[in-house]
């Protein structure tokens, strides 16, 4: 799993990719946090899910626990760019309610 995240005017893109599972979410998760707690004030954040390539609940729980942390922030959370298997996935357990896909 990889991360890569900047800033780009008042929003925070981050770039997954990878497989998000219980063998590799420990550590993109505090960088994640990492990486929003330093952004904090922005208006929102985009996670780009184009490279993941492999996604099962603990990456669901791990965008919602992102959700979480953002929403502290006042900062809204939106998605791009999953592949068909990861927006099923998404779509099914009613995480673009949350986080909208962009």
């Amino acid at each position: 799993m990889e991360m890569q995240g900047f800033r780009k005017g008042d929003s925070l893109y981050v770039y997954l990719s990878g497989e998000i599972d219980e063998h590799s979410v420990s550590r993109i998760r505090r960088d994640a946090d990492t990486l929003i707690d330093e952004n904090a004030g922005l208006s929102r954040a985009i996670f780009n899910l184009a490279g993941v390539k492999f996604m099962d609940s603990t990456g669901i729980g791990f965008l919602i626990g992102r959700y979480n942390r953002l929403k502290r922030y006042g900062m809204g959370m939106y998605l791009e760019n999953p592949n068909s298997g990861t927006d099923k996935i998404l779509t099914l357990s009613g995480v673009y309610s949350l986080m909208p896909k962009v």
